[in-house]
């Protein structure tokens, strides 16, 4: 059987795809950007068929760039964007509303609410989430109560709800299969994460329709077939994994203990935390990392709304830059002596503050500031960022030995002064791998060992390759200096205190 392994990767902003070999490298590549929508303020919304639409193009895209044929593949991966919710019509598979994207923040009342009535500690004791618009679950909520007659199709069998991964694999599968996996069903805020499967009680208190979930399964299994006519032969899809759970697996972070943090549209940091689910003191989130043959491992987690995308904004809302490669060159021509704070609250502020009201600042403008101090302020928010998250994951993890050495991947990596500035700030060595597209390896090592024709854990890590550590050069005084600034300048955005 051949090697090759389809790797579908559905981000926030474009769809990707990879055809990896049996060497896993990369053979064949295809992206496409799609529209984002912003219908209201603190409202994100996709079109589910464009993003369909997207997916095929890429898909058949990398197939040929491969050289290949859709039947020597010997499976796909999948891995996507959490928290965004589709719906659907089970019989047409036709959407019933615009996707409502993980950043949205329409459901910040229903949330407070909620907290009102103190079950953010049931949510929170089931799930390992906090109650919060990001998750999907209050989002599905909106949908059910906006939609006329939606929740009664949801009762009778009618209506599909899935996150992503759930969307293309029903579609994919020409309707044969309503599924998802763990680390996405971890995400939604209605899957109690200590007994994998969907909980009753919080289905109640959101008012959810059992009938309208997908299964659940492992990460590593058998999702389905694709319908012959989609690519021409009928291809098994043998892995899925939500983005940042596929990037911990691209990463090879296996051990407990291991720590990866991702840069794209937003940042995410995971810490492996084995079989061992960790209760966080400090507003992190305890979430799946992945289960394989039926063992889940557990992970911390601290989500940061807005990292790339501020590249984005000084791109296409300032104009400072053409492209976002051009972001660290000009950070290098920024004044040392001018000291800006970016605190990019543009949805709000993730972990470990969880403040959806808060909205974004800049601090220390003087008449002199331009956009090279801008696109300093912009890329150092990233780091200070990862600072509080890495900060609160040591208290939640004290004794247990963490790794101080932090693996990154995601777009923004690929900057040499960004990865710099990062290890600056955390005081600790930052290690980019030598191949970057580690979310859709993790995707297909899922599918590759699923499928007999990859290694297993063991000999995936093997392959990991560094392509460079960052050591920190920053002094002491500046470090601490600077930190002490970034907390000033969040500290005036909240609007809920810390």
């Amino acid at each position: 059987m051949s090697g090759h392994i389809l790797a579908i990767d559905q981000g926030t902003t474009s769809s990707r795809a990879i055809v990896f070999d049996a060497e896993m490298a990369i053979a064949g590549f295809g992206q496409h950007e799609f529209t984002q929508f912003f219908p209201a303020s603190g409202w994100v919304e996709h079109d589910a068929e464009e993003i369909w639409q997207s997916v095929l193009s890429t898909a058949r895209s990398a197939i040929e760039k491969a050289g290949i044929s859709a039947g020597d593949l010997a499976a796909i991966g999948i891995t996507n964007q959490r928290e965004t919710v589709v719906i659907w019509d089970r019989q047409t598979g036709e959407p019933l509303h615009p996707a409502i994207v993980w950043q949205d923040r329409r459901t910040s009342g229903l949330c407070d609410d909620l907290k009102g009535k103190g079950l953010e500690a049931t949510f929170t004791g089931k799930t390992g989430l906090l109650l919060d618009p990001y998750f999907s679950g209050t989002k599905l909520s909106w949908l059910l109560s906006n939609i006329e007659g939606l929740r009664a199709r949801a009762e009778r069998g009618e209506v599909c709800f899935g996150t992503v991964d759930s969307w293309l694999i029903y579609k994919l599968t020409g309707g044969q299969s309503h599924v998802t996996d763990a680390t996405n069903a971890s995400r939604t805020l209605i899957y109690n994460i200590g007994t994998n499967e969907w909980d009753e009680e919080l289905l109640a208190i959101l008012d959810i329709p059992n009938a309208m979930l997908p299964e659940v399964k492992d990460c590593a299994a058998d999702f389905g077939v694709t319908d012959k006519s989609i690519f021409g032969a009928e291809i098994p899809i043998l892995g899925v994994a939500g983005d940042q759970q596929a990037a911990v697996i691209g990463n090879a972070c296996f051990e407990a203990g291991m720590l990866k943090s991702t840069y794209g549209t937003g940042c995410f940091a995971l810490l492996n935390t084995g079989t061992d689910r960790v209760s966080s003191s400090n507003r992190l989130l305890t979430t799946i990392a992945y289960r394989l043959d039926g063992v889940t491992t557990y992970a911390l987690e601290g989500s940061i709304f807005i990292a790339g995308a501020a590249v984005q904004w000084l791109r296409d809302e300032l104009g400072f830059i053409k492209v976002a490669s051009e972001i660290g060159a000009l950070a290098r021509q920024a004044d040392p002596k001018q000291r800006l704070y970016m605190v990019p609250a543009f949805t709000g502020l993730g972990a470990p503050y969880w403040d959806a009201e808060a909205r974004g600042a800049i601090f220390g403008l003087t008449r002199s500031s331009g956009p090279a101090e801008f696109a300093r302020a912009a890329l150092e928010s990233v780091a200070f960022q990862t600072h509080d998250l890495l900060e609160a994951m040591r208290k939640d993890w004290t004794g247990h030995g963490a790794t101080t050495v932090l693996r990154v991947d995601g777009g923004m990596v690929a900057s040499n002064w960004t990865m710099q500035r990062l290890s600056d700030i955390l005081a600790a060595p930052v290690d980019r791998p030598a191949l970057l597209e580690t979310t859709a390896l993790g995707a297909a090592w899922l599918a590759g060992w699923r499928a007999g024709v990859w290694p297993d854990a063991k000999g995936f890590a093997t392959h990991w390759k560094r392509d460079r550590r960052f050591e920190p050069l920053m002094a002491d005084n500046e470090r601490k200096t600077a930190i002490e600034g970034w907390q000033d300048s969040v500290s005036r955005c909240l609007t809920r205190g810390t």
